[in-house]
């Protein structure tokens, strides 16, 4: 194929390839050509052009035709057009040749395609050429066949769209050709014929003018007969030309005739006629409606709905905004009184209101903006007004025995159903932002809709319902208010038949609305309704007249109740069950002695309570699957036995008591069967009544029904099923549909077929098949077939449920029996019955599980297929070759699949049968998609088939094209990531592959470019590299505004694909596109409702690609788009472009979200256009250019706002200059380019704060929402221009005004909930620095606050209780966190805490401080209370008995699952803000009402469930505590004991600090200090730190280790503090003697459990089982992150103090070797040498840990002594000998940390420790090696360590140091005279050096000191330098010479008499020394000032923290 690839046509290779691939080859060249042919191509255009026209002459297939025609008019347009007439004169004569052989079709119908195409793009340059061209196409058509009729009228619409206005000569031929063409019997030609007629219309004034009647008329007729897609095609050239026709503007002179412009009514009247008296003529319309004959057939008047639907979205949205009300009532009329025929029958009503609400929804819903369409409510309320006036006055002027038949009533009430149904959905739509239009009381919604629920027409008062449910869905806060409404009406008229079924069914419907409504209604509402309906139930027979009405009502309220699940349910089953059971009649001897007594009547009230008994309790089991318990389902099945008996009953009752009885014994038959279908077959397995027997006496009764007849074309309607009023809405459906009980039956014994067959007998089964066929042949026709069909799909059904099973189908007989029954609908002359059929035997052969059963079936159809010819026969059995294979996923045999493959290849290619060739393909796709691997050797021949038939089958053969797609799609997916294969084979079937999907792409079908997108799709997911993704975005971006919604689906879910992966390159593809060319990115055969189809069906997407990109242009589809599935898809890929690019595109983005949620719904700019001319729809182009969306609905503003908060998100990501203003200025300043989110502050407060104020309550959650987000990530970013201030606080305005409405009493409380975390996060964000700001918000706070002490008593009945526990615990949760910040802020102490809770320190702590103290009292009490519920509410089930029976404090009993999840919410918060509130107090204030009863103050643990008479009085202070503490312990506990997987860590962590808060204080402390619960919470907190990683929950637990460590040390002090008072003096801690530690009681091992967790988890090396393995190298250092370093440095301190809760004589032997091992271990690993010399934190511990440990008082008590002093010289060596350990590392590890180890043991440890000669020699020797470092600064702290050594008051210790190290440092000092420092550090060393020499000059005894001194002035005295030398020596120098004077200053004085004899001694020294004073006496004195001020400034290193 490569050959192909060129300019000209490769003639040499073409001419090698065999006739197929000649085919291929020229397709994949005209494809390249295609792309190539914009260049320049003069030199080769004579050459081109020969072969372009050469190819005419070989028969092209359709898609090779019009890429020769493309390729020919792009090569004149864009080179020279000399020869171009030479080439029309060719296709001319090639039109006119005589030969009318088949072979020679496909070369005429290739010239017409090419002049088509020619005459589109060269247009007028061809002259006048164009009235032959004309003439001989049309005369060409008048012997044409299908096909050229076809393809002549897709010419003639290329031409015209070419020549414009220049072809009005020919106009009139072209109409009246396309006239005739427009009823052609071919459909195909009657969709082109339209597209033909519509091209014409532009310029064909008199189609819109004289001659519109009689197009209208062609365009009813057109719609006779026809499929969808001509009544797309036509019905869009009828709305189109209908459009023109009101808006043209004055006709121009030249048309020369008296033209009176059209009005609208004029065009509504038409179009009204059409839908009404269909294509007939008027007057024979007439006359048959006189004779009652006529009947608009349904095509006719569904073609005319489609042609209003386009009518008005041609004219737009605002001209339906101005026209609205004459529309409404024009659409309404179709329905109304004054057309009786229209709605003469019950189907005819159902479907002409069905076409109505169609119009309705596809205009009001889908064109107008969310004001408009509450504009349109309130008209269609105005309509609704109307009509109930009329029927009121029919109802007063006429008595109560005739008022039902008055005929204005019956007329009312269709127009009445519509209405409500628009209404209903529009307000459904709109959701809450239809508030206002509630509230208005001049439209008096709900007073409408209420007042038309006691209409006599029962459709009307179930519309009427189901209007109250969509506004309750709409509105959840009118649910309640709804429902008392209706109750207290159905109690009030329990009189009037209609207010009891009316208002029941508006009861039943608002039910059924709860389950949508996310904060529900009042428990208690359960309880009134169930009472009312039992009212209703028991006082039914009191009266006749309406005891069927009251029966039905009642049961209907149960059936409803049922959906509000279990929590509900359970308080009502007892009642329930007991109503059931009374329902049936006890025993059979009953069921016969009911069936003697009653009449008609009372038959049919018993059987409609029946009918309502079963549907109750199938609605129960539906709904409340947890309560079927076996003790219910036990009580469920008694009653059932007499109901199947009542079922063999209904023929004889239905004989004795004639018609009236029919509907009510089907109603009956119904809901038996839907509830055993429903009820688990097991629970009634071993009941009595399913006995073999009985089990086929229910078959048979089912039976009987599936051999009834079913209407096939019958429409569902709600008044066929009132129970349908409260259950689920199917999908796709506005309004529940339920079809006519006869038909529902059928279905429902269908299903219960299916359960109970697998349940009868296998003897039986013979039986029952055998009947099943019997019955069959004993009808006939057309009935016989439909009967067939029920009972195939039944017997599939049954099936299906026995193979998901495992169960038999039966011995031989049955499987023979089973097989006649499919075979016989195998070729049956319906498809849908062969289809069945089909499904049945694959199905069959699953079940036998047989190979060779399967094998003789496929063996038959083999041989049917050899031998027939029938098209029936061929379809069926080459279908249940391809179910087969899908049921059995693929036949083993190989030899098997090659038959099946080469039969079906076979049928593939029989061209005289379409039909034949799309099931065989369509099989053959079944058969390739479930063969696998196997079917690799046949994927080459089967792709040859799929691309030869692609090229040859005509394009209006549709059906077979969708099949060839499919089996592409097969095989694309049987080869898979082979396609990226670069071996020849594969790139040939790659290639191949690609060419059938350009062929599919072009194809006019819009299922086949679906599948084309979906096969691409699936090339790009296996080869992307091979894809072209330009050209593949480009048929995306054409296709996403497509009308198809299968085409639309197919293009987004592509879309979705490709972002995940190239998200970037897909938006600039689409981008670059439009700008390139307009042109080509116009679609061919789009369906948009706007004029000039040709040039303006993309203008929507195109102008929104071109100027606010693909993103933008999917949002605007995502606002328009009405399919759910579509929508969550184009959400999912914008979500995926904005986590790839919005932090590249950041203005692009929120400019995105800021312009829908700025285009508000309340803004209007339609005001002056309305007063303009209805023409100016089609003229003004103002709108789209400047308002890229207008009026976006809320659902799209809602997924805006969350867009915002993922770009923060991303942001957050991306890096810290987006939260940095500073850093973000100084970037962009550099780079322009650059964008950060911190510069677009002011923009994302506008856009929440718009959220939070809208209608919508959703959106004012995602704007609250987006609010916190913000205010918690940029609450620490600094003002640059106003220190001290941070950028938020310019905004303090807007976040006040956005939060203000969400604590308005209307407010719903989720909102008020999101409004209250918004609060804490602005008040604890420290943002406000001024008290009076900060009070506004605060203010709110305290409003909420006083409504939750108003208590459960004061709450809204609105909604469900629940919904108050969930704001009053937003509210504590709130006020939770301000406390906690102000705490942490004003308590010092606790400053460690804040890095957990990220919470800022506010300037204003003090006033907040003030303003929270104030409501501290309350908020404590209820913070409290909320704790008790939740410490309820964890307690395991089988402590429920133990819950009180009222609720908590914040919750009732009822809706305790409902709180659950509220409280987990919030508890964290509350019970740190509680411990802390408790630290505060210090747990010493007790309230003074503390004790008494009070309603006010919550229960406490300990008297929870006691009896008030048993609880004591007055509770003392100390129990108050403790019921407190263990409150708060317990809670803590029990958490921590097990968070679950998805606990917040924000819980754990605020659960962790309410312990640290707790143990601050000495009484909590001194609970835990003694207690085995300190050992408990040791383990629960060491399993926390197993199981969470999280460094900051690790650290917050070691801090709560540390506190329980020094729980217990004060708990041992306090012990020996009252022992040594008694003076018995026991010894007290653990250990005691042996020293042995009881694991799970002792503290201090749990204690070392947790360290030793957490150190070996940070060094691996630590463990000595893991030291030997490889995987660890002991001797390679790990540089510990940060956090890593604060856990060793914590656990390390908690190490150090464990010895002080150990006894004295167990200590050493239990404990202490593990103490310091782990120390020294971490000293060991972590002593590492960082850059600046500082010493690492974990080495800083460790020393500290070690220095607690020496210098411990047990080391020197007596019983301890000597076994310390062992263990200590034994840790010693072990630092000794880390020196000595890898030589070849001693410069990375650290000497300084070692020698500084060694000085603590030295200065720390008792001397008998450490004087040990052969320890002190090492010692000293390290020492001794280290003064000899070159690193000065090493040597510096050398000096820093000795000088401390030197001091030590103990001369045993120090001597041995200053003997041996003394002589070593002067000895190094005076090698400085020669070499003087030459930098800053090595003068701090000589600096050190001195000031050790001095410090053991002033420490030495008398004799000695001068000798000291004598050594000391000399070297200092060398230091000076003269005068000239100090001029010119170095600064480290001349520093050296001032201290060395500084210091002789000092000494001289103290040591007089030896300063005095040296000098006496030394005339230079003297001189030199004289000569220093006196030279520099003046400026020595501003240097010795400036060096005290500033001293050591140089790199200095110094300890945090002393060791010494």
């Amino acid at each position: 194929m490569e050959l192909a690839h060129s300019l000209l046509l490769n003639e040499e290779a073409y001419n090698q390839l065999g006739e197929f691939q000649k085919a291929e080859f020229i397709f994949e060249w005209l494809q390249f050509l295609e792309k190539l042919l914009p260049a320049d191509i003069r030199e080769n255009q004579k050459k081109l052009v020969e072969q372009l026209t050469s190819l005419l002459n070989n028969s092209p297939g359709p898609p090779t035709r019009r890429l020769v025609a493309k390729n020919l008019a792009v090569l004149y347009s864009t080179g020279d057009t000399f020869s171009v007439y030479q080439t029309i004169d060719k296709c001319n004569e090639l039109i006119r040749s005589k030969d009318d052989s088949p072979s020679y079709l496909p070369t005429k119908l290739a010239a017409v395609v090419c002049l088509g195409y020619l005459y589109k793009k060269l247009g007028r340059i061809l002259g006048n050429s164009f009235t032959d061209t004309v003439g001989n196409v049309l005369k060409a058509m008048k012997n044409a066949e299908s096909q050229g009729r076809y393809e002549i009228m897709l010419s003639l619409q290329n031409i015209l769209n070419g020549l414009g206005a220049a072809a009005i000569p020919c106009h009139r031929d072209i109409y009246k050709a396309a006239r005739s063409c427009l009823t052609d019997r071919s459909m195909a030609v009657r969709c082109a014929a339209a597209k033909c007629l519509l091209e014409l219309q532009n310029e064909a004034v008199f189609m819109w003018s004289t001659d519109l009647d009689s197009v209208v008329t062609l365009c009813f007729k057109s719609f006779e007969g026809s499929n969808y897609d001509v009544r797309l095609a036509v019905s869009k050239l009828l709305g189109t030309v209908l459009a023109r026709a009101l808006t043209s503007k004055q006709i121009t002179a030249s048309t020369r005739h008296n033209f009176r412009r059209i009005s609208l009514e004029e065009v509504m009247e038409l179009l009204g006629t059409g839908f009404l008296r269909g294509s007939c003529g008027f007057l024979r319309a007439s006359g048959d409606m006189l004779k009652g004959t006529s009947s608009v057939s349904r095509d006719v008047r569904v073609g005319v709905t489609q042609a209003y639907v386009v009518f008005v979205s041609t004219l737009g949205a605002q001209w339906l905004e101005r026209n609205f009300s004459a529309f409404l009532s024009h659409i309404l009329d179709l329905v109304s009184q004054s057309h009786p025929k229209a709605i003469q029958s019950q189907m005819d009503a159902i479907g002409c209101r069905r076409c109505v609400s169609f119009i309705l929804r596809a205009t009001v819903g889908g064109l107008l903006g969310e004001k408009a369409q509450i504009a349109a409510a309130k008209e269609i309320c105005q309509a609704i007004w109307k009509l109930k006036k009329v029927v009121d006055a029919a109802i007063s002027d006429s008595n109560l025995e005739t008022r039902i038949s008055t005929t204005d009533v019956t007329a009312s009430q269709h127009v009445l159903v519509c209405a409500l149904q628009e209404l209903g959905s529009l307000i459904q739509g709109l959701g809450t932002t239809a508030g206002p239009l509630l509230q208005d009381s001049s439209t008096g919604v709900l007073e409408a809709v209420i007042s038309v629920i006691l209409h006599p027409s029962i459709s009307v008062r179930l519309t009427a319902a189901w209007c109250l449910r969509c506004i309750a869905v709409a509105l959840p806060s009118y649910v309640s208010l709804l429902l008392d409404r209706c109750i207290e009406r159905l109690s009030a008229l329990k009189t009037s038949p209609e207010a009891i079924t009316g208002y029941s069914f508006a009861v039943a419907a608002l039910l059924g609305a709860v389950k949508y409504c996310p904060l529900g209604i009042p428990h208690g509402k359960g309880k009134v309704i169930m009472t009312v309906a039992e009212d209703l139930l028991c006082s039914a027979s009191q009266n006749s007249r309406i005891s069927l009405q009251r029966t039905q009502a009642g049961w209907l309220l149960i059936s409803a109740l049922m959906t509000l699940g279990p929590a509900v349910v359970q308080h009502h089953l007892p009642r329930m069950l007991l109503l059931w059971k009374c329902i049936f009649p006890s025993s059979p001897k009953d069921l016969e002695i009911e069936k003697t007594r009653g009449d008609s009547f009372t038959w049919q009230v018993t059987l409609e309570g029946r009918a309502g008994a079963l549907c109750a309790i199938k609605s129960f089991v539906s709904h409340c699957a947890g309560l079927l318990t076996d003790e219910v389902v036990q009580r469920l099945l008694p009653p059932l036995p007499s109901a199947v008996d009542l079922l063999t009953q209904l023929s004889s009752i239905y004989k004795s008591y004639g018609n009236s009885l029919k509907t009510p014994s089907t109603v009956y038959r119904h809901k038996l069967y839907e509830l055993l279908a429903v009820l688990p077959p097991k629970t009634y397995e071993g009941m009595y009544f399913l006995t073999k027997r009985n089990a086929l006496k229910i078959t048979w009764y089912v039976l009987q029904l599936l051999l009834l007849l079913g209407n096939s074309i019958a429409g569902g309607s709600l008044e066929y099923d009132p129970y349908s009023v409260y259950e689920k809405v199917a999908k796709g459906d506005s309004v529940p549909k339920p079809l006519p009980p006869v038909l529902s039956v059928i279905s429902a014994a269908t299903r219960l077929f299916g359960v109970m067959f697998s349940h009868v007998a296998e003897s039986h089964r013979l039986q029952v098949l055998e009947q099943l066929l019997n019955s069959i042949k004993q009808t006939k026709g057309s009935r016989q077939q439909i009967v067939h069909l029920n009972v195939v799909s039944a017997f599939s059904i049954s099936l299906k449920h026995l193979a998901n099973c495992k169960g038999n189908l039966g011995p031989e007989e049955v499987r023979r029996s089973a097989l006649t029954l499919v075979m016989g609908a195998l070729e049956s002359n319906n498809p849908l019955l062969r289809c069945a059929a089909a499904e049945c035997l694959a199905r069959l052969a699953q079940v036998v599980s047989d190979s060779a059963f399967t094998a003789g079936l496929a063996q038959v159809s083999f041989d049917k297929l050899k031998s027939a010819r029938d098209v029936v026969s061929r379809t069926g059995h080459s279908l249940a070759l391809g179910c087969l294979y899908r049921y059995l996923g693929g036949i083993g045999s190989t030899q098997h699949l090659n038959a099946c493959v080469g039969i079906l290849y076979t049928l593939s290619q029989d061209s005289t049968s379409p039909d034949v060739q799309a099931w065989a393909l369509h099989s053959l796709s079944l058969v390739v998609d479930l063969a696998g691997p196997l079917y690799h050797v046949h994927v080459e021949p089967t792709l040859s088939l799929v691309l030869m038939l692609l090229l040859t089958v005509p394009p209006a053969y549709a059906e077979v094209h969708q099949s060839l797609g499919r089996c592409l799609n097969a095989l694309i997916t049987t080869l898979g990531p082979e396609l990226q294969g670069s071996s020849t084979s594969v790139s040939a079937l790659r290639t191949s592959c690609l060419l059938g999907c350009a062929v599919m792409q072009d194809n006019p079908d819009c299922l086949v470019q679906a599948q084309a997108i979906s096969c691409l799709q699936q090339l790009h997911m296996f080869a992307p590299r091979h894809v072209n993704l330009s050209s593949l975005v480009s048929c995306l971006c054409v296709n996403l505004c497509s009308s198809y919604l299968l085409l639309r689906r197919a293009v987004v879910a592509c879309l979705r694909q490709l972002v995940q992966r190239e998200a970037a390159e897909v938006s600039e593809y689409a981008v670059a596109l439009v700008k390139e060319s307009r042109e080509d990115f116009t679609p061919g055969n789009e369906f948009c409702a706007v004029q000039r189809s040709a040039h303006r069906p993309l203008f929507l997407a195109d102008v929104n690609i071109r100027e606010i990109g693909l993103e933008g242009a999917l949002l605007g589809l995502l606002d328009k788009e009405l399919d759910q599935r579509l929508c969550q898809d184009i959400k999912e890929i914008l979500t995926h472009m904005l986590t790839s690019m919005a932090v590249e595109k950041l203005s692009f983005w929120l400019k995105l979200c800021k312009d829908v949620l700025a285009a508000s719904a309340d803004t209007t700019q339609e005001e002056e256009a309305a007063k303009a001319d209805d023409a100016s729809v089609l003229t003004s182009d103002h709108d789209e250019r400047f308002h890229p969306f207008s009026n976006p609905r809320w659902s799209t503003r809602v997924f805006a706002a969350e867009c915002v908060c993922k770009i923060i998100s991303q942001c957050e990501n991306a890096g810290s200059a987006h939260f940095d203003i500073t850093l973000a200025q100084e970037r962009k300043q550099r780079d322009s380019r650059d964008d950060f989110l911190v510069l677009h502050l002011a923009d994302l407060i506008r856009m929440a704060f718009m959220a939070a104020t809208d209608h919508s309550d959703q959106l004012r959650l995602s704007g609250l929402q987006t609010l916190q987000i913000v205010v918690r990530k940029f609450a620490a970013v600094p003002e640059p221009e106003f220190p001290g201030h941070v950028i938020l606080e310019q905004y303090q305005a807007n976040v006040g005004a956005a939060l203000r409405p969400a604590f308005a009493p209307e407010t719903p409380p989720d909102v008020t909930a999101k409004a209250c975390q918004v609060c804490s996060a602005w008040i604890a964000s420290g943002v406000v620095s001024d008290l009076n700001d900060l009070r506004r918000v605060h203010q709110l706070l305290v409003s909420s606050l006083i409504k939750v002490q108003a208590g459960k008593e004061a709450q809204s009945q609105q909604y469900n209780e629940s919904t108050s526990t969930m704001e009053i615990l937003a509210v504590l949760k709130a006020w939770a966190e301000v406390s906690v910040t102000v705490s942490l802020c004003n308590y010092k102490a606790e400053t460690k805490f804040r890095r957990g809770m990220r919470l800022n320190v506010t300037s204003s702590a003090g006033g907040l401080l003030d303003l929270v103290q104030a409501d501290l009292g309350t908020l404590s009490k209820l913070w409290l209370a909320a704790l008790q519920d939740f410490a309820l509410l964890t307690l395991p089930s089988e402590y429920a008995s133990q819950l009180p029976t009222e609720g908590g404090t914040f919750y009732t009993a009822e809706t305790i699952e409902n709180a659950r999840p509220h409280y987990y919410n919030s508890w964290a918060l509350i019970l740190y803000a509680t411990a802390l509130w408790l630290t505060s107090t210090g747990f010493i204030v007790v309230d003074p009402d503390e004790g008494l009863t009070n309603l006010s103050r919550p229960v406490t643990p300990t008297t929870m469930c006691q009896d008030s008479s048993t609880r004591p009085l007055v509770k003392s202070p100390e129990d108050v505590n403790t019921d407190r503490f263990h409150l708060l312990l317990g809670i803590s506990v029990e958490f921590l004991c097990s968070p679950r997987s998805d606990a917040a860590m924000e819980n754990i962590i605020a659960c962790l600090h309410a312990l640290q808060a707790l143990f601050d204080v000495p009484w909590p402390r001194s609970k835990i200090g003694g207690d085995q619960l300190g050992v408990e919470l040791l383990n629960v907190l060491h399993r926390l730190i197993l199981t969470r990683e999280s460094p900051d929950i690790q650290l917050a637990a070691l801090e709560v280790v540390q506190l329980i460590l020094f729980a217990a040390q004060e708990h041992v002090k306090e012990k020996r503090r009252s022992a040594e008072e008694k003076e018995t003096l026991p010894e007290f801690g653990e250990g005691k003697d042996t020293g042995g530690l009881v694991p799970g009681k002792s503290l201090v091992f749990a204690t070392l459990e947790l360290c030793v967790c957490i150190l070996v988890r940070q060094l691996p090396q630590l463990n000595p089982k893991l030291t030997c393995s490889p995987a660890v190298q002991s001797g390679k250092h790990l540089l510990l992150s940060e956090d890593g370093s604060r856990l060793v440095a914590a656990a390390l301190v908690i190490l150090s103090d464990v010895p002080a809760i150990c006894s004295p004589e167990g200590m050493p032997i239990s404990v202490l070797p593990t103490i310091l091992y782990l120390i020294i271990g971490v000293l060991k690993e972590t002593a590492v040498k960082l850059q600046d010399g500082q010493l690492p934190l974990t080495v800083a511990a460790s020393l500290q840990a070690l220095k607690g440990l020496l210098s411990s008082p047990m080391a020197r008590a007596e019983k301890s002594r000597t076994a310390w002093t062992d263990l200590l010289r034994s840790a010693l060596v072990t630092v000794l000998d880390c020196w000595d350990q890898i030589d070849g590392l001693l410069q990375e590890r650290d000497e300084v940390s070692l020698l500084t180890a060694i000085t603590v043991f030295v200065m720390s440890a008792s001397p008998e420790v450490t004087t040990i000669e052969c320890l002190q020699k090492r010692c000293i020797e390290k020492f001794k090696i280290t003064l000899d470092s070159k690193d000065p600064l090493v040597q510096y702290k050398c000096y820093q360590l000795l000088h401390s050594i030197f001091q030590l008051p103990n001369k045993t210790v120090s001597y041995p140091y200053i003997h041996s190290l003394a002589p070593s440092i002067v000895r190094k000092l005076q090698e400085t005279e020669k070499a003087k420092p030459e930098n800053a550090a090595e003068l701090q060393v000589i600096q050190e050096g001195i000031k050790v020499i001095t410090a053991l000059t002033a420490t030495a005894e008398e004799e000695h000191r001068a000798h000291l001194v004598a050594c000391l002035l000399p070297l200092l005295i060398s230091f000076l330098l003269d005068e000239n030398a100090l001029v010119s020596a170095t600064n480290s120098a001349k520093n050296l010479h001032e201290f060395a004077l500084q210091n002789l200053m000092q000494i001289g004085p103290q040591y007089s008499s030896v300063f005095k004899k040296l000098m006496a001694s030394s005339p230079t020294m003297k001189a030199r020394l004289e000569s220093a004073v006196k030279g520099n006496q003046e400026s020595m004195k501003v240097k010795t000032a400036k060096h005290a001020k500033n001293p050591g400034k140089s790199s200095s290193i110094q300890l945090k923290t002393s060791f010494l």
